[in-house]
This record gives structure tokens, C-alpha cells and sequence, in this order.
């Protein structure tokens, strides 16, 4: 069994990253910009919003945090949304979900300059991944097929399983999967909770993805000998040995399954990282001009 470290992975992307940007920088090029949106206090979208904004600073981009509080209306949101969609001087933007009820995501998604959608939510950037099209692709699902790529996994030919047909996660990835590509070429099956016998087809499996959100769901008999595992599953769970009082716990029951994989992410330090440092290759790619004139 291999673990694979997201963590080392997204540090070498990062300083990958860095030198571009610093190539650029000397030739006289305009320095990246990432802004990002966030709306209330939700502790896990602070938690993210804060590594983005490090890990900005390791590429080399500017950075901008722009807060609002939960109240805000729908209206507001959307005029900053519009603004940054004109600013030139900003390159991709980001509105972190996710958002208070009173406001409707879809409707600011869409607002969203798809050349500045560094997140690939967007539906002309989710129409162009799953024809093969360049584009910004959602950040986490990029991720995983950078970790396979990095980790030479084979994958074509390959029984692959998604666990979860989130419009983030779950459905992109099983796309990315069964393009004409390397990594890709595999057979993908979508499971969800309407899926019936669950284990049997994770049994069939030569990858798994899990994104269910369901913590523990993936339990060692439900995963063949040799496979491959990717966890992105991060739930907080209550622990009361943690300063915190959670612990972040993955989708999969990673003591008892992982004696059984080839390789396997752990939770964390697996997907996690590398969904950010995906968002940073997109803001490169923004800044470059490389996708959209």
C-alpha cells in the first residue's frame, strides 16, 4: 500500500507555480490577481478562504479578500460580482460557497465572467470539460487527476467508481475519468443514494472516489484487493482528544481499508491540498491568457 501525499504533491505544484510566475513578472508581464468572495462565518469556508490566500502568496499572485456579512443581499452580491467581472486588473475571481439560504448560488455562478471562473463552476466551463474543451476544470476533481497523473496510476482500461454526483465533485470527476486521455479511459459507474447494491459495484472497482460526504461509508469489504482509493470526503466529527473539538474524517474507514489498496489518499493531507493548488493553476492559466484571449 501507498499513501498519497496531496500534500507534497501540491507543495511541488505550487513552487511550479512560483517560478512561472516569477518568468513573467521579469519579462514585464502583469502579476496574477485572485479575488475572492466570502459571505458570513462559516468556519470551514474561513479555513479554506485563509489557505487560499497563503497559498497565493507562494505562487507569487495578488490577492484580494473581499467580506461581506450573511445578511447581504442577492442584489449586492451580484453588483461586486459584476464589478470584478470589469475590474482588468483582476484575473480570476472566486465567490466561496456556500452562500447564506436567502441567496440563490446558481444565479451568482452564473453571473460569474466564465474567462474569470477560476472555480469551473460555471456552466460554459462545465459544458466545455465534458466535451474535451479547454477551460477552467473544478478545482478538486483536477486535483485527483493531477495525484494519478503524479503517482503514475494506470487508469486506461480501468473500472473506476464515484461515490457522490455532486455538480462540484461527483459529476465532473466521472467525467474527467472517461475522457480520451491520460489520466482517463476508464469505465466509470456514478453511485449514489438512490444506487442500488453499492458495495457490489465498489467491489467491481479498480479506483474508487469517494465524495459522499458520509463519513466511514467505504468499509474494507466493500473494496477488492489492489485498489485504488481517493478520499475526499471532510466532515467534521466531534473529538474530544482535539484542542478543536472535531477531527476531520474521510468517507472511507481508512484503518481497515487501506492494508487492501495499492494506493490511497489520506484525510487529511490527501485531496484536500491539492484542491487548492488547483484553483492556483487555474489563476495562472487566467493570468496567462492561456484558455481565454
Amino acid at each position: 500500500m501507498q499513501l498519497i501525499d496531496g500534500k507534497a504533491v501540491a507543495e511541488q505544484v505550487k513552487q511550479e507555480i512560483a517560478a512561472q510566475v516569477a518568468a513573467m513578472v521579469e519579462r514585464g508581464e502583469k502579476r496574477p490577481h485572485l479575488a475572492a468572495i466570502l459571505v458570513g462565518h462559516d468556519g470551514g469556508s474561513e479555513t479554506y478562504v485563509a489557505a487560499k490566500v497563503k497559498a497565493c502568496e507562494v505562487c507569487g499572485f495578488k490577492s484580494t479578500l473581499i467580506r461581506y456579512e450573511s445578511d447581504i443581499t442577492e442584489d449586492t452580491l451580484l453588483a461586486k460580482v459584476a464589478e470584478l467581472n470589469n475590474d482588468p486588473d483582476v484575473d480570476g475571481f472566486i465567490v466561496q460557497l456556500p452562500l447564506p439560504k436567502h441567496i440563490n448560488e446558481q444565479h451568482v455562478i452564473e453571473a460569474i465572467d466564465y474567462r474569470k471562473d477560476v472555480d469551473g463552476f460555471h456552466p460554459i466551463n462545465v459544458g466545455r470539460m465534458s466535451i474535451g474543451l479547454p477551460c477552467f476544470i473544478s478545482a478538486t476533481p483536477n486535483g485527483i487527476m493531477e495525484l494519478l497523473k503524479r503517482y503514475n496510476i494506470e487508469t486506461r482500461g480501468k473500472k473506476a467508481v464515484v461515490l457522490g454526483r455532486s455538480n462540484i465533485v461527483g459529476k465532473p470527476m466521472a467525467s474527467l475519468l472517461m475522457q480520451k486521455s491520460n489520466p482517463g479511459d476508464c469505465t466509470v459507474t456514478v453511485c449514489h443514494s438512490h444506487t442500488a447494491n453499492i458495495k457490489e459495484e465498489c467491489l467491481q472497482a479498480d479506483i474508487i472516489v469517494a465524495a459522499l460526504g458520509q463519513p466511514g461509508f467505504v468499509k474494507a469489504d466493500m473494496v477488492k484487493e489492489g485498489a485504488v482509493i481517493i478520499d475526499v470526503g471532510t466532515t467534521r466529527v466531534p473529538d474530544a482528544t482535539k484542542k478543536s473539538g472535531f477531527r476531520l474524517s474521510g468517507d472511507v474507514q481508512f484503518d481497515e481499508v487501506a492494508p487492501k489498496c495499492s494506493f490511497i489518499t489520506p484525510v487529511p493531507g490527501g485531496v484536500g491540498p491539492m484542491t487548492i493548488c488547483s484553483l492556483m493553476k487555474n489563476t495562472l492559466l487566467a493570468g496567462q491568457k492561456a484558455i481565454y484571449k
